[in-house]
């Protein structure tokens, strides 16, 4: 039996014992998984079977972590994933139920476990990482841990475990689960993004981009459609007043600061997928929880005008994002957001924290990365890519620069922290000295000599614009739509930053 290694834990979770996956997810350890199917051909059976949430195989489980050894001799199995099906070989994500042909059957206090492969991140931590620095500050999301998987004792792959979003999940995050449970659809052809946005008025509207996980018998959508009008009809002072009525919203602004730290795209902010939204039955607000972290740190490259992910505007989102769009043309409420930011990164987000987590996870887990043989790069590319960017070509993901932990967050939190933290206290007060209204309509004036002058939208892009007078004490008209802008102004005393808001 592979000898277990495991540490304390780097980020404290919840500490109450009696939650469902403590010992599996309280410590971070690397668990070894043996999985034993009656037929020799399983692997055919396996990929014949590969369609998201259809049928699952029958297989037996064999589970030794830092608690001991458990069997059971009937759970279900099937592959997943989208892109990370696409890793060379068979190596494939996974997912369990060990309930599911034996009623009442549990592991640790859990029904299921997802099995993610490494597609894409050299260094297996970036989900780790990620989710770990969530949990620490109380944004809700899986817990993550690593595991060594064999299939009728062939050595599989080094995997990282991820926790479900579940009734069992949602009993320790938020001790209810009467509440609806949406996921966000997988939106793989780009026509059905889980938007938030107003696409009609029956649950029939927003079936392919959402998917009732709870409460299935009853399939009432109403207070979904209820969240979205809000969203949709109200002002953006209304919206502000509101929108602490409608969902937790410290937490979502935590939470949306956290993906746009890690650049972390393939999410609500770019490609409108992977987080569940619950409606809490208690407190009867929205709860947003993240799903599918493996590409944070600036791994997620689809999308329009993202150009260098190390200096992602603040307030980037992608087209038709009303949620986030609404918080950003919020004076309030976007002041709020980028305090956050800073925050943030002066508490957590910076090499002196981040270094040393990273540095941890790395020590437990190098000698069963660099001992398996079917991950997707090199061993020097984990050696490498957990301090520095590196550059991977052919596969799935053709040529790439993927960046490195460790440089990555150095190079975003220092644009970061130049850009918007100087200025997060009164910013718009203080601005009023040089660019008056802010916010405007139509026009502002400039009061102060400058030599030249450009405008970035949201996801830092240069835009045109009419200008009225010659530079100095100039009126600008910016013909576009409401939201946020940066002006960067160039004086004799150097560039001058002003964020604008259009109302």
């Amino acid at each position: 039996m592979q000898k277990l290694i495991y540490l304390a834990l780097l980020f404290p979770f919840f500490s109450f014992s009696q939650n469902a996956g403590d010992s599996l997810f309280n410590t971070n350890q690397v668990i070894r998984v043996d999985i034993t199917f009656n037929q020799t051909g399983f692997w055919d059976s396996l990929v014949a079977n590969y369609t998201p949430e259809k049928d699952m195989m029958a297989a037996g489980l064999q589970i030794t972590d830092s608690y001991g050894v458990r069997t059971m001799d009937s759970i279900a199995i099937r592959l997943k994933g989208n892109s990370s099906y696409g890793h060379p070989g068979t190596k494939k994500s996974f997912k369990i139920d060990v309930n599911q042909y034996v009623q009442g059957q549990d592991y640790r206090g859990l029904k299921k476990l997802n099995f993610n492969n490494g597609f894409k991140d050299p260094t297996f931590m970036r989900e780790k990482v990620y989710f770990d620095l969530c949990k620490e500050m109380n944004v809700p999301a899986p817990r993550v841990n690593f595991a060594n998987v064999y299939m009728n004792g062939t050595f599989w792959g080094f995997y990282t475990i991820v926790e479900q979003i579940d009734d069992q999940y949602l009993d320790w995050a938020f001790v209810d689960d009467t509440g609806n449970l949406f996921k966000a659809g997988d939106n793989t052809d780009g026509q059905s993004p889980a938007d938030l946005a107003n696409h009609g008025t029956s649950s029939s509207d927003y079936s392919s981009r959402y998917e009732l996980k709870t409460n299935e018998d009853l399939n009432d959508w109403s207070d979904l459609l209820g969240f979205i009008k809000f969203i949709d009809s109200t002002t953006t002072s209304e919206f502000t007043i509101n929108l602490a009525s409608n969902i937790n919203l410290p937490v979502y602004l935590k939470s949306l600061a956290l993906d746009n730290l890690f650049s972390s795209l393939d999410s609500y902010l770019n490609s409108a997928r992977n987080y569940y939204i619950y409606n809490n039955g208690t407190t009867g607000l929205w709860e947003w929880i993240k799903w599918d972290g493996n590409e944070a740190f600036g791994l997620y490259t689809g999308g329009p005008g993202l150009g260098n992910l190390e200096q992602l505007a603040p307030n980037y989102i992608a087209s038709s994002r009303p949620l986030v769009s609404k918080i950003f043309a919020s004076t309030t409420l976007y002041a709020t957001y980028k305090d956050e930011l800073c925050s943030i990164m002066d508490s957590y987000f910076n090499p002196t924290y981040m270094n040393t987590k990273i540095d941890a996870i790395k020590t437990l887990i190098q000698a069963d990365v660099l001992a398996d043989d079917l991950k997707m790069y090199s061993d020097q590319n984990f050696l490498d890519n957990t301090e520095s960017n590196i550059t991977v070509s052919g596969g799935p993901m053709g040529s790439q620069t993927v960046f490195g932990l460790k440089s990555f967050v150095a190079n975003r939190s220092s644009y970061l922290n130049s850009l918007i933290c100087p200025l997060a206290v009164n910013e718009l007060e203080k601005s009023k000295n040089i660019v008056s209204p802010n916010p405007f309509s139509d026009n502002f004036t400039i009061s102060t000599d400058i030599e030249s002058i450009e405008i970035l939208d949201a996801s830092g892009r240069k835009i045109d614009f009419k200008q009225v007078q010659e530079l100095g004490n100039s009126t600008i008209t910016l013909n576009a739509k409401a939201g946020i802008y940066f002006l960067n102004l160039k004086t004799k005393n150097g560039i001058q930053n002003i964020t604008l808001v259009k109302e």
